[in-house]
């Protein structure tokens, strides 16, 4: 599949190297959900034709003394650098790429980073010495990549830890934006607002994802094709989240599967599940990302109206249509999963398609403010409400499958509370539909 956007990473990336060359030492952690690329930006951004020199190291979980032979072998191959005797430690082989480094500019990427916790935990402290020691007289641009995002986190930020604030540069990979799905629909000849608002919640903009909705036919049944025995989609949700959730894996996922069914709110989640989940609520927004806590525009910062909302659009479809229905799952009766996809899928997306026209407000630069609204006992919901507080302008819209079914009369008297807190602005009133996602492509060509 063609490498679409990484724009301005690449162009980071690539400084922070010449700036590494050029002056001093200088590391940088990329961290990313799994799939969502990290390593195909760092391959693009460092290929055998760059101008900087760079090698490439997986952290596989195998003993220290076998990766070590591993990296011996490809620092000799690539790099042609003299290794006397057989390094067995992790520690000796970063010292002669640091020392070589000394003359000799070099980005060394050391992918899947947080796993040499499990290969040798004091790696880090040795690491932290090393680099103390040599990151003055050292042209290396070392970047740790990692896929745990809680263990990154926690490595580089937690004052704790070793490495705690040794890292000069951050990136966290996201997703790509739908613009970027309306291209690559555009590149395979396929696009329609229907298509890219399925794309957009299937994939969640993960590159991975979109490779797989890439290889189902123009003309497939998509649900037959991605719901299947042998579908590498039905484990993805455990692939991706037991490892970072750990033993307390089966309270999360019950936790996702209770949001994306709709019990979006603290109460109504402990209420389904009968347990205390405020702690587990905080680490899955503020430790791992996947959730997001929402209150109504213009509400105070300490109103009870919250609400959570799962940031990947893949996850909350695979905790809504897959995980839900693992009985289905464990027996083979994909045909009952399709069947309630196909009964609950034009609702279901609705809330994707207000998201995405939630993005496209956001995007156009003319507002400081852009959520939406809703009053006790989810009265009086409006879909977005968008502030400009330097113009004194507002935007009050409502997002509909079909335009037909919007009532702009209707919106403007649920929005009565909303306009009497802008009664100095001016409010405009409007109506977005499934069809004006076909903007997208005009926006690509």
């Amino acid at each position: 599949m063609k490498f679409y956007n990484r724009t301005t990473e690449l162009k980071h990336l690539q400084n922070w190297s010449a700036q590494a060359a050029n002056s001093r030492a200088l590391m940088t952690v990329v961290i990313g959900r799994r799939r969502v690329g990290k390593t195909a930006l760092l391959n693009h951004a460092f290929s055998p034709d760059s101008s900087h020199s760079s090698i490439y190291l997986f952290v596989s979980r195998k003993q220290e003394r076998l990766l070590c032979e591993e990296f011996v072998g490809q620092v000799r191959a690539q790099l042609s650098i003299p290794i006397f005797g057989t390094p067995s430690s992790l520690r000796e082989v970063m010292e002669i790429l640091l020392q070589y480094s000394c003359t000799n500019p070099l980005t060394l990427i050391l992918d899947e980073f947080q796993d040499i916790q499990r290969v040798n935990p004091a790696f880090f402290s040795e690491q932290q010495h090393l680099w103390d020691q040599y990151k003055d007289k050292s042209h290396m641009h070392l970047i740790c990549c990692g896929s745990l995002y809680s263990l990154m986190t926690n490595l580089f930020q937690n004052s704790k830890e070793p490495l705690f604030g040794r890292a000069d540069n951050r990136i966290n990979l996201q997703p790509l934006k739908a613009q970027y799905i309306a291209e690559l629909l555009c590149d395979q000849k396929r696009f329609s607002a229907e298509m890219l608002l399925q794309w957009y919640m299937l994939s969640g903009g993960v590159p991975k994802y979109l490779e797989w909705l890439v290889n189902t036919g123009a003309h497939d049944d998509i649900w037959q094709t991605l719901i299947s025995e042998h579908s590498l989609l039905i484990e993805e949700g455990h692939y991706r989240l037991a490892e970072e959730f750990g033993p307390e894996h089966g309270t999360y996922f019950s936790i996702l599967s209770a949001i994306a069914a709709g019990h979006t709110s603290r109460p109504a989640i402990e209420s389904l599940l009968e347990i205390s989940v405020g702690p587990q609520l905080d680490r899955l927004e503020k430790e791992f990302e996947i959730i997001e806590r929402h209150r109504p525009v213009l509400s105070k910062p300490g109103t009870r109206l919250v609400k959570y909302r799962m940031i990947d659009a893949f996850l909350a479809f695979w905790f809504r249509f897959i995980y839900r229905h693992r009985s289905a799952v464990e027996i083979g009766n994909y045909t009952f999963i399709h069947q309630a996809i196909q009964r609950d899928y034009p609702t279901w997306s609705g809330q994707w398609l207000e998201q995405m026209h939630r993005e496209r407000v956001a995007a156009s630069g003319l507002y400081n403010i852009v959520g939406s609204y809703w009053e006790r006992g989810n009265q009086n919901e409006i879909d977005i409400v968008a502030i400009n507080e330097l113009e004194k302008t507002a935007l009050i819209a409502e997002v509909k499958r079909n335009a037909a079914n919007i009532r702009l009369s209707r919106l403007q008297e649920k929005a009565e509370k909303v306009r009497k807190q802008l009664k100095n602005y001016d409010i405009e009133f409007k109506g977005f539909c499934l069809k004006d996602l076909e903007d997208f492509n005009s926006v690509v060509r």
